[in-house]
């Protein structure tokens, strides 16, 4: 169900929120969905269902604008893309089916746990080797395992984008590490399974959700200019030695909000 809900003087601060939510969220690869979702139901109390569909709706725009900014810097591996999105797909469908049968309480549990445990396996693959030193008979000997791994990751991150409303980013950002790739490949390639799962997890909310339009209207005011901004100064920025500080930064972060769920729920 789509609606308008009345103005409050607190969404005057959605843009801002937005725009620090899209600038950063393409820059980290995560879209902004992941910090939506926190946002609606710690800051402005929306039932946890409302700001699953809402966080999806509210991510689109990131998800669109953020990927077509990253493929013309280059910062898109299409081919390990494309493994994440065909598992992501199922994933999306099945997580949305799966959200009518969980309370708003435990969604806000689950997403908690989810959040921690994701930051445990980013934080288990901080030391990694950039995919550059890896030889081509690695390379050959890997591509089994480099399936089972877009797989799995990229169905844990449809379900989890279907689920909760996130985009399922960490998981995708975790697979991504584990495969190796650099960071502003993680980055640019994370956008675009993001913004597939959040076609297909939306499409299934749209049906069966409920949308609060007036909250994505203010939401997507600022986050499609950042959304704008963040692969530009991304590609001016020097990484290098500090990618590591980066994954666990990220990994802080998503610690952070999956303790502060589960303690406000």
């Amino acid at each position: 169900m789509i609606f308008y809900s009345s103005f409050e003087n607190i969404y005057l601060i959605l843009p801002i929120i937005g725009f620090v939510i899209g600038l950063f969220g393409t820059m980290l690869g995560g879209g902004g969905g992941f910090f939506f979702l926190p946002v609606l139901t710690l800051l402005l109390g929306v039932p946890a269902h409302t700001a699953v569909a809402t966080s999806l709706a509210a991510t689109l725009p990131i998800g669109l604008v953020g990927s077509w900014g990253h493929h013309k810097k280059g910062n898109i591996d299409v081919k390990t893309g494309s493994l994440f999105c065909v598992a992501g797909i199922v994933g999306a469908l099945l997580g949305a089916r799966l959200t009518n049968f969980i309370s708003g309480s435990q969604l806000k549990l689950l997403f908690g746990i989810y959040s921690i445990l994701i930051a445990i396996n980013m934080l288990a693959n901080g030391a990694r080797k950039n995919q550059q030193k890896l030889g081509k008979s690695d390379k050959a000997e890997n591509k089994l395992i480099r399936i089972t791994k877009g797989s799995f990751f990229g169905l844990s991150a449809g379900a989890i984008a279907g689920t909760f409303g996130t985009s399922g980013t960490a998981p995708v950002i975790a697979g991504l590490f584990s495969m190796r790739l650099p960071v502003k490949l993680v980055v640019g390639t994370s956008l675009l399974v993001v913004l597939v799962n959040t076609v297909f997890a939306f499409g299934a909310h749209f049906l069966v959700g409920t949308i609060d339009i007036t909250l994505i209207a203010f939401l997507t005011a600022g986050s499609v200019i950042g959304a704008f901004l963040g692969p530009r100064l991304f590609a001016k920025a020097k990484i290098g030695k500090s990618e590591k500080k980066v994954q666990y930064i990220y990994a802080a972060v998503v610690a952070t909000i999956g303790i502060l769920m589960i303690v406000n729920r």
